[in-house]
């Protein structure tokens, strides 16, 4: 019997390295990805090439402006410009790109449309190791989201829950990059920068973490930069 899994393409290099996973795992893909008010289109664009590349049956892309309630710098642009910190800061608190509830309201629609289709799982490339700090990246709540969902669905009533599965959780940023490189995932169509420019920024803390992964798995990272760190550069 065919598995179907629902897996949650955001174009960034964790959900394509995620995506790729589910479909080493035997799952026929069908991905869901989100426009929620974020500064550019380039998240999408990408999704779309990372959806296509690993074969997705279907490419679900919904419209959820949650810049309507701001609160965030990624969504809300009268908040400034995208804050740069040193790469040691990172992690320390939660940072204005935060954008509240993100992952809770994005696997919610997951659930509902996992549900419509009868599908045995949601990935989600979320991660608690390398990462910048956000609430719903963390353990404690994937398994307190799976409790949720056991409870608020009929699949899981009955039986037979959808299971939230969250495969890079545990892995530094080098170990996602080089599990992505031994899944041909198609690294040259993501992006991690939290700026759309032509080319990434090289600053913001989604770039930082990026090129540190890729420096520590001795892997080339193919996307250009305006500006690499100098640790980057040694």
């Amino acid at each position: 019997m065919v598995k179907k899994a629902v897996c949650l393409i955001s174009g960034g290099l964790d959900s394509s390295v995620t995506s790729f996973i589910a479909k080493e795992r035997g799952f026929d893909i069908y991905a869901l990805s989100f426009t929620y008010g974020q500064r550019h289109e380039k998240e999408t664009l990408c999704a779309k090439k990372i959806a296509k590349t690993v074969g997705a049956k279907d490419h679900v892309v919904l419209d959820v402006d949650l810049g309507k309630f701001g609160g965030s710098s990624l969504v809300d642009r009268s908040s400034g410009s995208i804050p740069i910190h040193d790469m040691n800061d990172i992690g320390n608190k939660i940072p204005s790109t935060y954008v509240p509830a993100r992952n809770t309201v994005f696997l919610s629609l997951a659930l509902a449309y996992a549900e419509t289709i009868d599908a045995d799982a949601i990935f989600i490339g979320i991660n608690a190791v390398d990462y910048s700090g956000y609430p719903d990246c963390r353990p404690i709540y994937i398994e307190a989201y799976q409790k949720m969902a056991n409870l608020a669905t009929k699949k899981g009533v009955e039986g037979k829950p959808i299971k939230i599965e969250a495969p890079l959780l545990h892995l530094t940023k080098s170990e996602i990059i080089q599990k992505g490189k031994d899944l041909n995932a198609p690294f040259e169509n993501t992006w991690s920068c939290y700026r759309g420019e032509k080319i990434a920024c090289g600053q913001c803390d989604s770039c930082l973490l990026r090129l540190k992964g890729f420096k520590d798995a001795g892997v080339k990272d193919p996307l250009k930069y305006e500006t690499l760190p100098e640790w980057y550069r040694k």
